[in-house]
């Protein structure tokens, strides 16, 4: 298995270690509620280190990133960060991730763990513009510190004023003494926070400063486990799960990233736009349980008569709510919020309702 610049530290801390994309990640410490808990209310800090980067350089960087991805990435101007998705040639979906516009000429994109290879190949197989590529992804550690204090504990440790920088900004500084961290108001917990990129040999000075900093507010290192817990009480998707090569950003409710403008002629735009003008037949909706239970990755859903609507892509026990969420696939005339729907538990049927995430309130 692959290790990040803080494996060694997760083990050290107890941490209940499992293989994720290939790595040796921490999946829970104190245990996914508490852990959630502590984001929500406090600061957590996340190892993310094994996302992939990918730098873009050069007179048709932008080119390039306009055709391989969905959004409109020529609105982006340095210390810009946009969400947006790869679309594959059969209407699905490569992988989502961040486009980081660095300089006019260089953009990073961060993709998810599990996808590195697959993305970069597609990245290099698609690039007929000749826009300069660079895989760093094993050349850059990354922590997500999230949280209502997590703002007051990074503040701390960098001169650079952190209020300034704007929901899906960055900018580069020194912090904890280290130069060029990357400080990015981004994150995939809905509770704030940043997430800072340097590199590895830098890991373990920011660490401990971070944890010194956040000591007063309960500081808490946090797993893959609440990772999860947290993105679905906000309704984000989760590549493999409610998103794939399968799924369409219309469908998954992502045609606010799926961009037709003018110029911008991205993979499998033409059948993507007559999606659009058509409709969709199936949509990802979010959730809640009425009757008690807890949603799984692909139990069925149905309808009052029992016939198959769809499936569940994501389920938990929402810490917050203490019901249970999930997000998953039905038919379009099923997808509006308040719609009642049977999830199928193993041959029990079990009461839901349409909602429109975030689920936390």
């Amino acid at each position: 298995m692959k290790t990040t610049p803080f494996t060694e530290k997760h083990i050290a801390l107890g941490a209940k270690m499992h293989e994720f994309a290939g790595y040796n990640m921490p999946i829970e410490y104190s245990g996914i509620i508490d852990e959630h808990l502590t984001v929500c209310q406090a600061v957590g800090v996340f190892d993310v280190s094994h996302m992939g980067e990918f730098w873009v350089k050069g007179p048709h960087a932008l080119e390039f990133i306009q055709q391989v991805t969905s959004n409109n990435a020529a609105v982006l101007t340095p210390g810009k960060v946009q969400y947006t998705c790869f679309p594959n040639e059969t209407g699905g979906i490569v992988d989502d991730l961040l486009v980081y516009a660095y300089e006019p000429e260089k953009y990073m994109l961060v993709v998810n763990a599990a996808n590195i290879e697959k993305d970069w190949n597609w990245c290099v197989s698609h690039n007929q513009v000749g826009a300069e590529l660079e895989n760093s992804s094993d050349h850059i550690g990354q922590l997500a510190v999230q949280g209502p204090k997590a703002l007051a504990t990074l503040q701390k440790l960098t001169s650079v004023d952190l209020s300034a920088i704007p929901y899906y900004t960055f900018c580069t500084g020194e912090l904890a003494g280290v130069k060029n961290v990357i400080i990015s108001n981004t994150g995939y917990t809905g509770a704030g926070g940043f997430e800072l990129y340097f590199y590895p040999q830098d890991a373990m000075t920011i660490w401990d400063a971070v944890f010194r900093a956040g000591e007063e507010f309960g500081i808490k290192p946090i797993g893959l486990g609440a990772r999860d817990t947290l993105r679905l009480e906000m309704g984000f998707c989760l590549y493999g799960n409610d998103i794939d090569d399968t799924t369409s950003p219309l469908e998954a409710g992502l045609g606010w990233i799926t961009k037709f403008v003018d110029g911008k002629n991205f993979t499998n735009r033409a059948a993507l736009e007559r999606q659009k003008a058509e409709g969709v037949t199936r949509k990802l909706v979010g959730f809640e349980m009425i009757d008690r239970g807890i949603p799984r990755h692909g139990y069925t859903l149905t309808d009052a008569e029992g016939n198959e609507i769809g499936h569940v892509t994501s389920g938990t026990m929402s810490p917050i709510r203490k019901i249970g969420i999930g997000m998953g696939y039905v038919k379009a005339e099923y997808a509006k919020p308040g719609t009642e729907i049977w999830l199928d538990n193993r041959g029990r049927k079990l009461k839901a309702q349409v909602v429109k995430p975030p689920f936390r309130h």
